[in-house]
């Protein structure tokens, strides 16, 4: 039997305890060991594990998998900072919008103004004579 024959598939009770930690510390934004990216390689190292041995646990990289597949790679802390950057657009797309409504009837008004003044002084010329 060879070692790769014989050791597929297998992790220790240990190794794969601590990839399953690894993983919810991971999924969860709260890493403590890696940098909180959601890689393989940052499973491996969160578990503190060895590549081979992540590898190995072909149930957990399955689960990995199947959530990369589901939900992507951000982290919660990205989703959050996601969704707060596209309610921050959507707020000044909104204020710009407004500020633009708000020039528009600025200049109309100056506009009138300057029609007005112009007939009080035509007004004011007319009386004077």
């Amino acid at each position: 039997m060879t070692v790769g024959d014989g050791m597929k598939g297998r992790v220790s009770t240990k190794g794969g305890a601590a990839l399953r930690a690894a993983m919810t510390r991971l999924l969860a934004g709260r890493p403590e060991r890696a940098d909180g990216c959601l890689t393989k390689e940052d499973l491996w190292r969160e578990a503190q594990v060895s590549r081979a041995t992540m590898n190995r646990a072909q149930d957990i990289l399955a689960e990995w998998d199947a959530h990369m597949v589901q939900y992507g790679k951000t982290t919660p802390r990205e989703a959050q900072r996601d969704a707060t950057i596209a309610d921050l657009r959507r707020k000044l797309t909104a204020k710009t919008q407004q500020g633009t409504l708000l020039k528009r009837q600025l200049q109309a008004a100056a506009i009138a103004i300057t029609a007005l003044h112009h007939d009080n002084e035509a007004l004011r010329n007319e009386l004077s004579e």
